[in-house]
């Protein structure tokens, strides 16, 4: 759970691929609710490959992990890595906010996990169900008592 104290109510568990949703057309991660200002930590371990801000994530964290996994974290209030260092569970990565297209919602932390190897396995007949072999759901990872 990247989101310090965060808990399951904190989060809706069905919203993973979760359609419709905006411009992306499906939810392809987890959008975990906290106070603005909430440390956020990695997840992993690795390393951070981009610490910045788009247009749509607003502030976002971009760690590679093990498994050839990316862990995208977005929508954050404040930047707390920089790229290329190195991570761990207890790094803080950056805060809860409301960046990017988050903008006058409630703060929160959209947390996805992608694979660079293709999970083929994955694709089903779900909207945009041949990019499920590229998103892993992040609420599988969570821990039980969380």
């Amino acid at each position: 759970m990247p989101v310090k104290g965060a808990t399951k109510s904190d989060y809706n568990s069905k919203s993973f691929w979760f359609f419709p949703w905006g411009k992306s057309v499906t939810h392809k991660g987890v959008d975990i609710f906290a106070k603005k200002g909430t440390e956020i930590n990695s997840s992993t371990s690795g390393v951070v490959l981009y610490s910045g801000e788009i247009s749509m994530g607003g502030k976002f964290v971009l760690i590679l992990g093990p498994k050839w996994r990316l862990h995208y974290y977005a929508h954050l209030n404040k930047l707390k890595t920089t790229s290329l260092s190195l991570a761990n569970t207890n790094t803080t990565i950056g805060t809860v906010g409301t960046s990017g297209n988050a903008a006058g919602k409630s703060p929160h932390l959209h947390y996805s996990i992608l694979t660079i190897i293709p999970y083929v396995w994955k694709i089903d007949t779900d909207r945009q169900g041949w990019k499920k072999m590229f998103y892993l759901n992040p609420i599988e990872f969570f821990k039980a008592d969380n």
